[in-house]
């Protein structure tokens, strides 16, 4: 009776959901490798011509050159640059109405603008809130409906998926853990019937892609719930077995280090010589009359869980304090490496495919389940 009622859940609850999880699963797939094929496909934004050999201009002069390409209303506030002096410098503006239904109504803007750090000609200028990957990632985040009712759904179909996947290795355990019952449960008979090859696909690719699509689906509902961030960050604390380090207090930038009259420009001065090694730094930039400036300095390529986040205080250049991935606690490290977990960069290209595999899996279990809801009721059909 219990196995009947979990049927009938899964059943609906799949019906329900399906759609959204493939298409989920379908972007987030494509958005695995975004990195890596943007460079390919874009190589004429992201790398500079000629390799340089002298040092970038001031990140000041820059933004205004990078302000200069935007129309009247719109301006820079992020920037993402690389140490890397094969690589060009991304100045970011975007601005968004939380209430916009739809991508387009969402993102009152979205551009890119690529420049040349060390020679400050403009590489390109990107319309992103059309480009592709862009389109994906929306499509991934909230089907293309905007923050307010797209998010919203994303997030309960994923808590759904939660579900699924639950119910589904109850109704997949085999009733006997030995010869053809356990044989069918983990793997596919090529010379079954259609029907039959249907049903055990979606029981097999189930099965295998379980405990990976837990994990995806779970860091889905930290990007989605900022109330399920708090309990799930909350909770794997209370495992710490140390303590976060103390911040480095009244440390501050040496004179020496200070070439430019702009606080910022000093600031990535020291840190772009401090860390010739990091894979990018990034900077959401402040009001000017903030205390405060923050750099975030990645260290690994494509990890954005591995960081030394440094804040300034903006008139003399004291560090105010140093958050660094590699000494928060469990939870909060947990929660940093969300991002990492849930695109599968952790491990690199190893569990990047890994993820992608199984995100494909996912996307086929929708598609798996409506055919068979589909022969069923053909079955019903016929019968009367």
């Amino acid at each position: 009776m219990t196995k009947k009622v979990i049927l009938w859940l899964h059943k609906w609850l799949g019906i329900i959901t399906g759609i959204v999880v493939f298409f989920v699963s379908i972007t987030g797939a494509i958005y695995t490798f975004q990195d890596e094929l943007k460079l390919l496909v874009y190589p004429d934004k992201y790398f500079v011509l000629h390799k340089a050999t002298t040092a970038a201009k001031p990140l000041s002069e820059l933004i205004t050159i990078a302000q200069k390409q935007l129309p009247s209303g719109e301006s820079v506030s992020r920037v993402d640059l690389y140490p890397d002096a094969s690589r060009s410098w991304i100045f970011r503006a975007s601005e968004t109405n939380a209430k916009g239904f739809g991508h387009w109504n969402y993102f009152r803007y979205y551009k890119r603008v690529f420049v040349n750090p060390y020679t400050g000609k403009v590489v390109a200028v990107e319309d992103t809130k059309h480009e592709f990957f862009q389109l994906c990632l929306q499509l991934h985040m909230n089907l293309l409906l905007g923050k307010t009712y797209g998010h919203a759904l994303v997030g309960y179909s994923t808590a759904v998926f939660v579900l699924l996947l639950l119910s589904g290795i109850v109704l997949w355990w085999p009733k006997k853990w030995r010869g053809k019952p356990l044989k069918r449960a983990v793997s596919l008979d090529w010379k079954a019937k259609w029907k039959r090859f249907n049903y055990d696909l979606h029981n097999v690719f189930g099965f295998y892609s379980f405990f990976i699509a837990l994990i995806i689906a779970t860091t889905g509902l930290v990007f989605a719930f900022p109330g399920f961030k708090k309990s799930y960050t909350d909770f794997f604390n209370h495992f710490s077995v140390s303590e976060a380090a103390p911040t480095p207090l009244g440390m501050k930038v040496n004179e020496t280090d200070k070439p430019y009259s702009e606080p910022l420009d000093n600031a990535l001065h020291y840190l772009l010589k401090k860390y010739p090694a990091a894979d990018m730094m990034s900077i959401r930039l402040r009001a000017a009359d903030s205390p405060l400036l923050d750099i975030q300095v990645r260290m690994e390529e494509n990890r954005s869980g591995v960081f030394k986040w440094y804040y300034f205080k903006r008139d003399d250049l004291h560090i105010d304090q140093v958050k660094d991935s590699q000494e928060l606690v469990a939870g909060d490290k947990l929660a940093a490496l969300n991002f990492d977990l849930h695109t599968g960069s952790i491990g690199g290209l190893p569990t990047k495919l890994l993820l992608f595999v199984v995100s494909l899996f996912c996307a086929s279990l929708p598609v798996t389940g409506y055919i068979l809801w589909w022969q069923k009721g053909s079955k019903k059909k016929k019968k009367r």
